[in-house]
This record gives structure tokens, C-alpha cells and sequence, in this order.
């Protein structure tokens, strides 16, 4: 039987780069999916990164977020929105981020053609706060054929948002990494002692890596801490990390691309997961258990769904308790062991190819 091929629209209102985790997402999943997909971005284009889409097309319009301004900018890419759905054609449309200006435009424009929307996060907690926002995602939500998110927990936070309006409508996609390309540590962790430790993502307040900072002086092992990425808070992290005695236990470095990150995440005993608000998934943390890292995490809602048993709880933004379960961690190398293993384990129930099979075959649905 031939396999029916769609046109799919998607895309991200951002440098079209691997910048962040939605946007190595959309690389990964697009790539593991046979459609032809059309992908909205912004000017640079990265063009080793535009690869995975069959064709990337720069948005034009201005920029602008919430604010005064948000009204006329949100016409005026509409209307360029409209004009490119008439060109490309799209059998069903991907709204990534289901409450942002691209997925608004689309709600407004599609037609009678399907979405398909998006969750991944950070527009959730913007409409949990602030009352247009949540309009916003309202008026997508109710535009969508169908509302992908890839946690039950953030499937609920959506759910209870738009008033239980649409919960027949949302469904979870657990997100992937290629997994294929994963080369891990020949050995496992031994020995007992200080951790080589690493954090990597955006320098944000959400993301709240002073929590690792400030654990690293509370713990009785002298623990070794690298942190990737960049973001608002740098300096201000920097300048803690010498304010408490850290200059020589806390490394920062830069952002690296995918290739880069993974080629190092085997050199640590360790990573530790810092975020304190929402978190739509934490793909990272497979990222670093696909390469046998056992994983200390901040106990958020849907962390246990992504990572099961095989990490190390403790309470959200507490310096304190994360100090403690790194010292654990490090007088019990069985345990790292025994941690490593089920990481690895873990990590093997996140193949990009099922996100992308079960994606399409909800966009399939939606389509018929």
C-alpha cells in the first residue's frame, strides 16, 4: 500500500537555528517524518539546520511581543501568514506553540485546512500569567483540530486553562531525541568522591541554575560543577558563583551546537536539573541519560512521567536538598550505578522516529 505523503505547514517565529529545544525538535522530528514540510522562520537562516525542512521560508514582518504593539503586528502576520498558506498549500498545519503570534496567525487564516497545535511550554506559563496570553491560546485551542502535548501534566495545565472546553481535543506525544546517533560512555561511573557535574539550557530565571550554584556551597564534597548556555541571568550567575567562594567549582560555558553537547556529556558523573516553574519536558534530561548520565532533577509535575525511577528527586528551587542528593550521589558509586543503567534505560523509550509516527498519524486523522 502507497503511503499517503502530506504537505504539512509548520514553524517557529525565531532565527532559524538549533537555539533551544523546540527548534532542535522541530530538526529531529521533521527529519524522522516523510512529508513535505513548509517552515516558517526568521532571517539568518542556518542552512545546515534548514536541511531537515523541504523548503524554509523567512517571515518578514517586524517583530513585536505583547504589548500595545501586539494588535497591528499580529494583522499584519496574519495577512503575510494568509498569503503564504495560499502559496504552499498545506494539506494539515503544525502551530508550534499553540499560543503564540505564528500559531495565532494560522488559527486565523487556515480555513477549512486542520491544525494541529503544539504544546511546549513557555506559552502556557505566559498565559497562566497574564490575561491576554491566555486569550491568545483560547483562540488557537479553539481553532485546532487536534492539541499535541508531550506530558500528561502539561496536557491538564492546558486543559484546566481553556476551561475543560476542548479535552477531547488534547492528546500527549512524548517528544524524542535520535537515539541512533547516541554514542555513550565505554564505562560506567566508578569510585566514590567529588562529581564532575553539568547543567545545560537557558540562563533564565525559570530555568534557575542558581539553585546548582548555590548547592555546590552547601555540599560537604567539593563537587565540580559546568554550566553550558547562555541567557539574560549570565553575569549575575558568574558573579554568585564568586560571591560564595566558587570561582574554582563552577565552570561557564558557552552554548554548543547538539554535536558539541553530546560529545561531552560522557566526560561528566552527573547532570543535574534545576528548573523550578514549568518545565514542558525537560528533553535535555534524556539527551544526558541517552549517554548514561544519572540525573538529579527538581521534583516538578510530569518529570516522573518523563523520567520514571530513573533519577534523583529533590524539592524544586531548595539548594539544600539538591546539596544532599549530591552527596549521596557521591559516597554511593553502586547507586550511580545502579541510576546510570536505569538512565539508559529510560532514555531508550525516547525514539524521535515514534514522535514523529505517532504525530503523524494524529495529523493523518485529522486530515481524513
Amino acid at each position: 500500500m502507497t503511503t499517503k505523503l502530506l504537505n504539512i505547514l509548520t514553524g517557529i517565529n525565531r532565527t532559524s537555528e538549533p537555539s533551544s529545544g523546540s527548534m532542535t525538535l522541530a530538526s529531529d522530528l521533521y527529519r524522522a517524518m516523510p512529508d513535505h514540510t513548509t517552515f516558517l522562520g526568521r532571517e539568518p537562516v542556518e542552512q545546515a539546520w534548514s536541511a531537515a525542512f523541504d523548503q524554509l521560508i523567512a517571515l518578514s514582518t517586524p517583530k513585536r511581543l505583547q504589548g500595545p504593539g501586539f494588535g497591528p503586528y499580529a494583522d499584519e502576520l496574519t495577512r503575510e501568514v494568509g498569503a503564504l498558506i495560499e502559496k504552499t498549500r498545506p494539506d494539515a498545519i503544525h502551530a508550534q506553540y499553540l499560543g503564540f503570534a505564528l500559531s495565532l496567525a494560522f488559527a486565523r487564516t487556515a480555513g477549512s485546512i486542520p491544525i494541529i497545535s503544539i504544546a511546549h511550554g513557555p506559552e502556557v506559563m505566559a498565559a497562566e500569567r497574564n490575561e491576554r496570553e491566555c486569550e491568545t491560546l483560547h483562540e488557537v485551542a479553539a481553532a485546532s483540530a487536534a492539541i499535541a502535548a508531550p506530558t500528561s501534566g502539561l496536557a491538564d495545565r492546558i486543559d484546566r486553562l481553556t476551561r475543560r472546553r476542548f479535552t477531547d481535543r488534547l492528546t500527549v506525544i512524548q517528544w524524542g531525541i535520535p537515539l541512533s546517533h547516541v554514542r555513550g560512555r565505554n564505562q560506567p561511573p566508578d569510585g566514590t568522591g567529588p562529581l564532575s557535574l553539568v547543567h545545560a539550557g537557558r540562563l533564565d530565571d525559570n530555568k534557575s541554575t542558581i539553585t546548582a550554584i548555590k548547592a555546590l556551597s552547601l555540599t560537604e564534597q567539593p563537587h565540580h560543577l559546568t554550566v553550558i548556555g547562555q541567557g539574560t541571568l549570565r553575569e549575575h550567575l558568574e558573579q554568585q558563583a564568586i560571591e560564595l567562594g566558587l570561582r574554582d567549582r563552577v565552570q561557564f560555558d558557552p552554548f554548543l551546537p547538539r554535536d558539541e553537547l553530546w560529545r561531552r556529556l560522557p566526560n561528566f558523573d552527573a547532570f543535574v536539573f534545576t528548573t523550578r516553574g514549568l518545565e514542558a519536558f525537560g528533553l535535555v534530561l534524556i539527551e544526558a541519560q541517552a549517554h548514561g548520565l544519572p540525573v538529579a532533577y527538581s521534583d516538578l509535575p510530569g518529570m516522573r512521567e518523563t523520567l520514571g525511577s530513573a533519577g534523583v528527586p529533590y524539592a524544586p528551587g531548595d539548594p539544600r536538598s539538591l546539596a544532599v542528593a549530591l552527596d549521596e550521589m557521591g559516597r554511593d558509586a553502586h547507586r550511580r550505578k545502579v541510576l546510570a543503567k536505569a538512565a539508559l534505560d529510560n532514555a531508550r523509550r525516547y525514539d524521535i522516529t515514534t514522535t514523529g509516527r505517532q504525530l503523524r498519524e494524529l495529523t493523518l486523522r485529522a486530515t481524513s
